[in-house]
């Protein structure tokens, strides 16, 4: 990006910082804080893309003024697991871990994250991004091992595709990075579609 641009991230996820940085962008952090109420019959593809947008234009907002000008570019992005009819969120407990793995475990699954991308007050865009993912069966003991290490108490779906977690996905169909929290394809095009300069 060049010196020109200022690029915010409207989250506190530090897999989607991870993406961006090791991508070459140069950005800041501004946290969005925004209802994650799924409303009454909502569709899953529905609710990431609102609820993406809606940390974008929060952030937007909270910056008022210092956000009037075409150089600026927020992304906000949500991501979920579905599985079925039924979201997966961050787990509550060790009890809801054990539930979701379990509810994975030998099953296909899909990881949604809706993106939105502001460019000041001139232009937006959003997206959904779907990749499948195929767990292997987990046994009672890998369930239990696997909650042990902490790794899917902050992930929704209850597991890390780049962390210990990663072991049990046998299939991806679709970006990696998705899985991840953040399709920096997907983003990159809708960066470009707005006239932002992106690294190479």
């Amino acid at each position: 990006m060049t010196h020109k641009s200022k690029v915010i991230l409207a989250s506190s996820s530090p897999r989607r910082a991870e993406i961006l940085r090791n991508a070459g962008f140069d950005f800041n952090v501004v946290l969005a804080h925004v209802d994650e109420s799924r409303h009454p019959s909502e569709r899953a593809p529905d609710y990431v893309r609102r609820l993406a947008e809606g940390k974008a234009r929060t952030v937007a907002r909270q910056l008022a003024k210092g956000f009037a000008d075409d150089s600026t570019f927020i992304i906000g992005a949500d991501t979920i697991v579905v599985i079925g009819n039924e979201i997966l969120g961050k787990p509550s407990s060790a009890a809801n871990a054990r539930e979701m793995l379990r509810r994975l475990s030998g099953q296909t699954h899909e990881v949604l994250t809706g993106l939105s991308v502001l460019r000041g007050n001139s232009a937006s865009r959003t997206a959904v991004e779907v990749t499948r993912v195929t767990f292997a069966a987990l046994s009672k003991q890998e369930i239990e091992d696997y909650i042990a290490t902490g790794e899917p108490f902050d992930k929704a779906g209850a597991y890390a595709i780049q962390g210990c977690g990663g072991k049990f996905i046998s299939r991806v169909e679709g970006c990696y990075f998705n899985v991840m929290g953040l399709p920096l394809a997907r983003l990159y095009l809708l960066l470009c579609e707005i006239g932002a300069e992106c690294p190479i």
